[in-house]
């Protein structure tokens, strides 16, 4: 990361750990009753990750103006949907791996049935965040977060997303077809953050919002490009998942599609697209820009 700027670095750095505490703030106790549920949450939630969501979330409402405190719970809620879909992508159902973060997958740790409630779990407690602390914004605004948050993980968001890539598995998909599902699969919630920050502010004016949009858009099929590159040339140790389970599994990839080298060059080009959606912002949009090229160039 050496071509971070030292603010951001820092700034980055004080987000990770706000959202930590935050989250750890709002997770149900380990010894709350069901405790072993509420212990695997912890877990797949808590100590690992790069809380990138939560960055868009803070980044994006500092474009429109709004306070750390209005952004903690839409980051929390983000990265709630974020952790309860690796919990489920891990089980054997689905993605059938056993590390995540560098530990023992949540069905691996417990089991898989505290797994899946684990998931469901996260999943509501998001919802239950964004409903309950409102005091920072208009009910409408909240009722506009919830149903970005909502889309975006359903069956035209994430989830869609992840229903096309277990039926896509073994078969090559057009540019076209790859581009449609990761928009769903990992876009969506990528768009969501920025959506979720940005509308946590002040009132904003439609066009910022639109750039704002088409930058959260970009931002997410960049997120996913590196992703397919990186378990394609990066390690275990490194990755702190299992390396090579998209060829492993025969599963369309842009690596598979385009091969390694023009997948780097199309990161790169989605960077330069993302960075020009920002240009007319100005300097508070620098670490959205920052953002873009930290996911681009990210090791893990």
């Amino acid at each position: 990361m050496s071509d971070m700027s030292t603010d951001f670095l820092s700034w980055m750095s004080a987000i990770q750990a706000r959202t930590e505490q935050a989250l750890d703030e709002r997770l149900p106790a380990p010894d709350q009753q069901p405790c072993t549920l509420h212990q695997a949450m912890r877990y797949a939630v808590l100590g690992g990750g790069k809380r990138v969501r939560a960055l868009l979330v803070h980044a994006a409402g500092a474009v429109t103006g709004a306070t750390p405190d209005s952004l903690d719970a839409p980051a929390c809620a983000l990265e709630l949907i974020h952790a309860y879909s690796l919990v489920h992508d891990d089980m054997p159902c689905m993605d059938d791996d056993v590390l995540r973060r560098g530990k023992p997958t949540v069905h691996v740790e417990f089991d898989q049935a505290t797994a899946l409630l684990c998931g469901d779990a996260l999943q509501t407690l998001a919802f239950e965040l964004l409903a309950r602390e409102t005091t920072h914004r208009p009910a409408e605004r909240s009722l506009t977060m919830l149903a970005h948050l909502a889309t975006a993980s359903g069956s035209r968001g994430m989830a869609g997303g992840q229903a096309i890539d277990l039926a896509s598995v073994g078969h090559r998909l057009s540019l076209e077809a790859l581009e449609m599902m990761h928009i769903h699969k990992t876009g969506a919630l990528i768009r969501a953050a920025v959506l979720l920050g940005a509308h946590a502010g002040p009132p904003v004016d439609e066009a910022l919002l639109q750039r704002l949009d088409r930058y959260g858009k970009l931002v997410g099929l960049l997120f996913q490009v590196v992703d397919d590159v990186l378990d394609a040339q990066a390690d275990t140790a490194t990755l702190g998942k299992t390396a090579g389970k998209d060829a492993e599994h025969d599963k369309p990839t842009y690596v598979s599609l385009l091969g390694l080298e023009e997948a780097r060059s199309k990161a790169e080009d989605l960077l330069r697209q993302a960075c020009d959606a920002l240009a007319p912002l100005g300097p508070k949009a620098s670490h959205l820009e920052a953002l873009a090229r930290y996911i681009t160039h990210r090791k893990y």
